[in-house]
């Protein structure tokens, strides 16, 4: 690692040797994306797919093993300075927990569903820019980067890992009518009447509880269930029209600005050597 603070790589291999068991003095947050591969970490072996994380912290032994050298290897590799990293801890203790919960634990390989990873993909394609640019506020959005992508991930990890019981029935209801209606009518007014509820209780309610709008949830779920369609091979219109978007405008906006990329752009990290739809 040459820089003091971070850096962060992505890498799509044909033919990647393994390399030999070794450990490094930075944290290194690992993003597999497609291979055959399986993660040696101190004598476990682990067989890696596509949704995996590997959390490795200085002084851990371990190595990638490609099984498959034909088969494409592609992964984000994320490497954090000690230095760097007490600079956050000192900042919240939230970054501590999942360093601390992968030492108690000695939990190395983290599984997070497919649209958890798609979002993640999207920050680090968005840090990766960031770094090879030399935009106006390139060092503060570095920043911004780094302490959104780190806290996004441990934050995921945590609620998968210490799952909290709801706190709210009616909230508990109106998410998975939320869920399993993402293709019919999900105005305010439609769940309150679904509910018997004021629509005016209802938002405040969620808000509080969630710290997003009812309609950012929802345009939120719906973009995660077009992109998932994006990567079936479906036609994009087809896509964003089954979600409720009524042009191509209003979803092109809202899915950048969730995942920092266009829908093209999006297929074309995710499905590379398939034929895109736009």
């Amino acid at each position: 690692m040459l820089s003091e603070d971070f850096e962060i790589f992505y890498y799509s291999d044909t033919g990647f040797r393994s390399v030999s068991p070794h450990t490094h003095d930075y944290y290194e947050f690992y993003f597999f994306v497609d291979g055959d591969v399986a993660m040696q970490i101190n004598k476990d072996n682990i067989p890696l797919t596509y949704g995996d994380i590997v959390v490795v912290p200085p002084g851990i032994r371990h190595r990638a093993s490609v099984l498959t050298p034909e088969k494409p290897y592609r992964r984000f590799v994320f490497w954090v300075s000690r230095q760097y990293y007490a600079g956050l801890l000192d900042q919240s203790d939230a970054y501590r927990w999942l360093i601390d919960h992968t030492g108690k634990t000695g939990t190395y390989v983290y599984h997070l569903p497919e649209t958890d990873c798609h979002t993640l993909h999207a920050k680090l394609i968005r840090l990766l820019e960031e770094v090879n640019t030399e935009r106006f506020g390139r060092s503060a959005m570095l920043v911004l980067s780094v302490n959104e992508l780190l806290l996004s991930l441990i934050r995921r990890i945590h609620e998968l890992e210490e799952p909290e019981d709801s706190a709210d029935d009616l909230l508990s209801s109106v998410v998975r009518h939320i869920n399993t209606h993402l293709t019919n009518d999900l105005s305010l007014n439609s769940i309150a009447l679904e509910f018997f509820v004021s629509k005016y209780y209802l938002s405040h309610l969620f808000h509080d509880h969630y710290g997003i709008s009812l309609h950012q949830y929802i345009t939120r779920r719906r973009l995660e269930s077009i992109a998932e369609r994006l990567l079936s091979g479906e036609n994009a219109t087809a896509a964003y029209m089954r979600y409720g978007f009524t042009d191509y405008s209003s979803f092109y906006r809202a899915f950048k600005k969730e995942y920092g990329i266009s829908p093209k752009e999006y297929q074309n990290i995710h499905r590379p050597n398939e034929q895109k739809t736009e």
